[in-house]
């Protein structure tokens, strides 16, 4: 039997911008159609990945592959029609609408000289319809809540007509309504349209609840890749974030909760000269037992 090549795949991928790799070395395949979650802390190279995998990176070494194929020995306008890439912040120009910053999505697939068609319209007519923005239509952009600002930049990306979807950090700057507003979106798209979706998180408890993978890294690796439940472990949470944690488990979805430690604060606060308390405590103290914040339990 024939395998069929993943989607889109990095073999070993070294990405740097001069002072040293970003970007180390890694290895991932993300095969069509399910949701991927990258998470890690600052400067782990989450957002690095994504744009070498959206081919806005060109590699160091080793490669991005898409259906098999070198994105580096691909056009620019062929690669956008397979993939859409959401940047962090994105921003668009001033007194732009709705439907023009959708509209923007169709350019991969206009000729230099192919005036705009029947087909293009449908694309960008579904893409509204497909993220409830049809009556925001005329709206300035500008003039768009933060939800429904991430709504219309994810329509340019479907009017874009891709089966693949990089977000870098979509839920970045809303509120919680806003977060699951956008999320609930994006499984849409991929339960009920197919979409490969792959987005770069923050928020471990959501990656756990909208993900069926995630992968997480740290100084440029790879430290865990699979389920959420085996990459969200208390052990694995530790080595990643540096963090002590519980795990739990969502009563609906079965998915794992991240809660974090509490730090137990042991400095005491000031109290008047002369009392009880405050002699004790000056006891304690000349006997030089510490104070302070203990580590994290």
């Amino acid at each position: 039997m024939t395998s069929v090549p993943d989607r889109l795949r990095a073999d070993d991928l070294r990405l740097s911008y001069g002072a040293g790799p970003v970007v180390d070395g890694v290895d991932l395949a993300l095969p069509a159609g399910g949701i991927t979650a990258i998470i890690g802390p600052n400067g782990c190279g989450k957002s690095t990945l994504l744009r070498a995998l959206a081919r806005l990176m060109a590699p160091e070494s080793g490669v991005v592959l898409l259906d098999g194929t070198d994105v580096q020995r691909r056009p620019t306008r062929d690669v956008a029609r397979e993939l859409a890439l959401l940047p962090q912040g994105a921003s668009c120009p001033d007194g732009l609408t709705v439907e023009d910053l959708v509209a923007r999505g169709r350019y991969p697939h206009r000729g230099r000289w192919r005036p705009w068609s029947t087909q293009d319209q449908e694309h960008v007519d579904a893409a509204l319809e497909q993220t409830n923005l049809t009556d925001l239509r005329d709206r300035l952009v500008d003039h768009l809540s933060g939800g429904q600002r991430q709504r219309a930049w994810i329509a340019m990306a479907l009017a874009q007509d891709t089966q693949t979807m990089l977000l870098d950090e979509p839920t970045t700057y809303l509120d919680l309504a806003h977060q699951i507003e956008v999320l609930d979106l994006l499984a849409r798209l991929n339960h009920e349209r197919g979409r490969t979706i792959v987005l770069v998180l923050h928020d471990l408890n959501e990656a756990g609840r909208y993900a069926d993978r995630i992968v997480a890294m740290r100084d440029g690796l790879i430290a865990a890749d699979g389920p959420p439940a085996t990459v969200l472990t208390q052990e694995t949470v530790e080595r990643v974030f540096g963090l002590h944690c519980r795990i739990l488990h969502d009563l609906d979805t079965g998915a794992p909760l991240v809660i974090p430690s509490r730090a137990r604060s042991t400095v005491r606060r000031p109290t008047p000269p002369g009392s009880a308390t405050a002699d004790a405590a000056g006891d304690e103290a000349g006997h030089g037992t510490p104070t302070g914040i203990d580590a994290l339990s």
